[in-house]
């Protein structure tokens, strides 16, 4: 948890929760998207762009994903130098409510990867 004095020394365990999150969502999610359309078929992908994705080539998926990667490292970035660069008093509140993000967006990619598994195993995701 964060100290309400400095969030500073945070700045290295946000990146790490930050590459967790982008491998849930990037590399994890493509990975077993893909092992999931192979069960169920394309037909049954729910998010609109990867079932357009499916449709193309290898390449415009994975420049798409590496795209994708590279604007949300920097929207990361952008996000965790507001923090170290915010006055001491509010430094903290702020670093708390990027802890809480953070966390939010694992949860989310921890149940997109369970709704992957979901399908494989059962043949219907948890949706």
């Amino acid at each position: 948890m964060t100290t309400w004095l400095d969030a500073t020394p945070r700045y290295d365990e946000y990146w790490d929760w930050a590459a967790i999150v982008l491998f849930l969502f990037l590399t994890l999610d493509l990975l077993l998207s893909v092992f999931a359309a192979g069960t169920v078929g394309f037909a049954y992908e729910r998010n609109p762009l990867m079932a357009w994705l499916f449709g193309q080539s290898v390449w415009l998926v994975v420049g798409g994903h590496v795209s994708v990667l590279v604007v949300l490292a920097g929207f990361f970035h952008a996000l965790f130098a507001i923090v170290r660069e915010l006055p001491q008093a509010y430094r903290g509140p702020v670093a708390l409510a990027v802890e809480i993000f953070l966390g939010v967006l694992l949860a989310a990619g921890f149940f997109l990867f369970a709704n992957n598994v979901a399908v494989i195993v059962l043949g219907e995701g948890l949706l």
